[in-house]
């Protein structure tokens, strides 16, 4: 039996690669893949040659420590089965479903410090999406959103949605969303936004007056747009990933009298703020509480084998209006 890997080799062209299942080592296990989602922002960045290939992937991340040039193995939306164990582990492991930050493969081994065991009664389908959640998590907390202000969240895309689906439900004045394509904005009321809007029609005068703003589109360009609905001493939180595309703001009117504070928010630090009290550990927990009250695996709009992800990748460059989040389904459920 081989394990089947996806690789992407070059800008809009990737590879299902055959290799043996690796020698197990003592103390890590072997997981069989279940599910995996990919990530509409920063696979796209990849799959289109828009990530700075000289970046690492992610050093916090040991199935991601390499960089991003191609060829590369990438992905970090995992869910699996544990079918076998290493002399050292606990038999106890065996059979557990867990998730991983790992890139999409049939099989995978790894230690158990880094998977992250799931409960009973989390489905697959939504725990694929612990990475996104535990995204919008962090958005809130760079973000701060105080009881009564008006936020403005621009993009929603699946972290957009999760995001406005978290923001729901703290008591604000209003909670207004901003997208391109109708699927999304009707999904985003269904989230609880009070109003979502077509964010090429948006009227920045009548709107632009939040306390609070997220950009999560993933285009240089609404930066611009984020900060001219911000109020006065108001927040933007950025946690759109530009990869090589550059940011040319407009930042010599309203903005420098403004006092309008930029945010840059990423998942793989915690805020300094909050290290006193929170870890990685707790979050992850509050990010499952999360998973299990907002139930994501409704936004799954697309299913492929992983022998059909050309055809999936094409989907989400070409169609994007047509999708929400796309996964890879694989024989071992």
């Amino acid at each position: 039996m081989n394990l089947q890997s996806l690789i992407f080799t070059s800008p809009r062209t990737i590879q299902i690669q055959e290799s043996p299942i690796p020698t197990l080592l003592p103390h890590h296990v072997l997981v069989q893949t279940i599910r995996s989602a990919i990530s509409a922002g920063t696979e796209m960045l990849i799959y289109r040659g828009e990530a700075p290939q000289e970046l690492n992937a992610d050093d916090t991340i040991a199935s991601l420590n390499g960089s991003l040039a191609f060829p590369l193995k990438y992905g970090y939306c995992a869910v699996g089965k544990i079918i076998a164990c290493g002399r050292e582990i606990d038999p106890v492991w065996q059979d557990r479903i867990v998730f991983s930050f790992n890139p999409h493969e049939t099989h995978f081994a790894a230690s158990i410090h880094d998977l992250i065991p799931l409960p009973p009664d989390l489905d697959p389908d939504d725990a694929v999406f612990l990475p996104n959640m535990e995204t919008a998590v962090n958005f809130l907390h760079d973000g701060a959103p105080v009881v009564g202000e008006r936020v403005i969240v621009l993009g929603q895309g699946i972290i957009g949605l999760l995001t406005t689906s978290l923001l729901s439900h703290i008591p604000l004045e209003s909670l207004i969303t901003l997208d391109r394509y109708p699927l999304r904005r009707e999904l985003s009321l269904k989230c609880g936004a009070t109003l979502s809007l077509d964010a090429d029609e948006c009227d920045t005068t009548k709107h632009g007056d939040a306390d609070l703003t997220y950009e999560l589109t993933g285009a240089p360009t609404a930066l611009n747009q984020a900060i001219e609905l911000t109020g006065f001493s108001g927040r933007v939180v950025i946690g759109s990933w530009y990869g090589t595309k550059t940011a040319q703001l407009s930042l010599g009117g309203r903005f420098h009298r403004s006092r309008i504070k930029l945010i840059s928010s990423q998942v793989s630090t915690l805020s300094p703020e909050l290290t006193s009290r929170w870890t990685k550990a707790r979050r992850f927990e509050t990010v499952l509480k999360m998973l299990k009250q907002i139930r994501p695996s409704r936004f799954i709009t697309h299913r492929f084998k992983l022998s059909d992800a050309a055809k999936a990748y094409q989907l989400l460059d070409q169609r994007p209006e047509e999708t929400m989040q796309v996964v890879f389904d694989y024989d071992s459920v």
